[in-house]
């Protein structure tokens, strides 16, 4: 088990590393504005999660998000040239819909603010 301290490290590190990776690297033109939100990483530093959040609807964050399943693999031998691991870990994408959410919240709470105003 890695150290609360080197996990939180290479959570980091995955993640500047990663959106490097898709910034630079990955050409595939289903993958849109994607930004990583997050990054776990498990205690026995075999498995990442990914956390990212695409711009657009529900079409575009599905190509999206199927563009980078189809990038994992080279993603993953990146991540491995880049990061010296003992294993290089295996890499899944999340789609976070929280800054949707969030967005959505927000623009209910300014409806209600005019609603209050005008009754």
């Amino acid at each position: 088990m890695a150290s609360p301290a080197r996990i939180q490290r290479l959570q980091e590190q995955l993640k500047v590393e990663i959106s490097d990776i898709l910034r630079k690297e990955v050409k595939d033109p289903r993958i849109g504005f994607v930004s990583i939100t997050g990054v776990e990483i498990s205690g026995d530093l075999r498995h990442v999660k990914v956390f990212v959040s695409v711009m657009g609807g529900p079409e575009e964050q599905a190509q999206s998000m199927a563009g980078l399943e189809a990038a994992t693999g080279f993603i993953r031998s990146e991540v491995g040239q880049r990061i010296r691991l003992r294993y290089t870990p295996e890499i899944v994408f999340k789609l976070d819909q929280s800054i949707e959410r969030g967005a959505r919240v927000m623009e209910l709470l300014d409806h209600l603010k005019e609603e209050h105003r005008g009754g």
